[in-house]
């Protein structure tokens, strides 16, 4: 299940630069397996992926922007694999590939520096960032740290590599895609 249909989707829920602990979770959740039946899978991306994404996405999120992420409605994923299939994938399931592995690495890379980090060392910088923060009620933080924590012992690295190269090639494209409606 894809960011977008599950209800994690950092462009309808949170925002994304703003908000780099959501996204982390997000992925942490998402590589963990925690957040849904349905496991997100690494696969390598082709040019033809990120432009064919790139063209299906806004039309996604519109698409689940009102949508239960508790109880999907039928109507709503044909309608959604009805635009991967015009948009160039094969299915709705590969439409939801691609999504989690831009996901995964778009959420790894640093926005002023444009240098990425695998994600056992995103959730790390974040447990050291988070147990740093004054802001934070202790309560909130001990749940978020056990989360990263939790999450940090199944993180695995992006197993194609190239992709990461892929992606940051479309990163001025793809950022504006991931972040919330509405922001610039």
């Amino acid at each position: 299940m894809s960011l977008i249909r599950s209800g994690y989707a950092v462009s309808t829920r949170g925002g994304f630069l703003g908000a780099l602990f959501s996204a982390l979770l997000v992925l942490a959740l998402f590589v963990s397996g925690a957040a849904t039946a349905q496991e997100g899978k690494q696969i390598k991306l082709t040019e033809k992926h990120i432009q064919s994404f790139m063209g299906a996405y806004n039309n996604m999120v519109k698409l689940y922007e009102s949508a239960n992420p508790d109880k999907p409605d039928p109507k709503v994923e044909a309608q959604a694999e009805a635009v991967a299939k015009k948009n160039g994938f094969a299915s709705l399931d590969e439409f939801d590939d691609v999504s989690f592995n831009i996901s995964m690495i778009i959420s790894g890379i640093d926005p002023q520096t444009k240098k990425f980090a695998e994600p056992p060392e995103q959730i790390k910088k974040e447990i050291a960032a988070l147990k740093a923060d004054k802001t934070v009620p202790e309560a909130e933080k001990k749940d978020e740290l056990a989360q990263l924590e939790a999450a940090l012992k199944t993180a695995k690295p992006i197993q194609f590599k190239e992709n990461i190269a892929l992606v940051l090639k479309h990163y001025d494209k793809l950022l504006p895609l991931m972040q919330e409606p509405g922001r610039s």
